[in-house]
């Protein structure tokens, strides 16, 4: 297990290719990626899965709210996002939205539950890594709009934690520098007295 969290990278959506899960391995990366901390049982999220067809037909519904969403922009660089918007879930054969559901009337910190929802798409993401998939997860405009995060799913008092691209990758991507561990770690002292 150690092994396959060391080797994991995340794969742009464009270099991944059919096939994408089946119904048998979504089902089981999606029970291993709720293994999460979820304090009092809350079960803060829920997936969304884009697959087949409704790739573009939900890339049409977004293009137009982008373009409406931003008249102020130059023509041309706003049609140019637009595009991206159109073909955002046509990139990978498969994406699994992961939305966050906080339960506000509970006593469970709202950010403790978002936190769980984030935990859901790491895990997501380290289970397609071992059942032979590449994956990334991604947010951005589509994620954070209001109304094209209600396009994709998203209800009242809900917002999109990650879109998490899956296929077969066509290419591992090559290492990347990581942090420096050391550097950002520190160890709690009590101050000189």
């Amino acid at each position: 297990m150690l092994a396959a969290m060391a080797c994991r990278r995340s794969v742009p959506p464009a270099a991944l290719t059919l096939p994408a899960p089946s119904d048998a391995q979504l089902r089981d990366m999606l029970a291993l990626a709720v293994r999460v901390p979820d304090h009092g049982l809350r079960e803060p999220w829920r997936f969304v899965i884009v697959a087949g067809e409704a790739r573009a037909e939900l890339g049409r519904r977004l293009a137009p709210l982008y373009r409406a969403a931003n008249p102020q922009m130059e023509p041309a660089k706003r049609e140019k996002f637009a595009g991206i918007m159109e073909r955002l879930f046509l990139a990978s054969p498969m994406a699994v939205v992961v939305i966050s559901r906080p339960d506000r009337a509970c006593a469970i910190p709202v950010f403790e539950q978002e936190l769980s929802a984030g935990a859901v798409c790491m895990n997501l993401m380290q289970a397609a890594h071992a059942s032979g998939f590449g994956a990334m997860w991604v947010t951005g405009w589509a994620a954070t709009h209001p109304e094209a995060a209600a396009s994709i799913g998203a209800g009242e008092g809900e917002r999109i934690a990650g879109i998490v691209h899956v296929g077969t990758a066509v290419s591992v991507p090559p290492e990347r520098p990581r942090p420096d561990v050391a550097a950002l770690t520190s160890f709690w002292a009590p101050p000189a007295a």
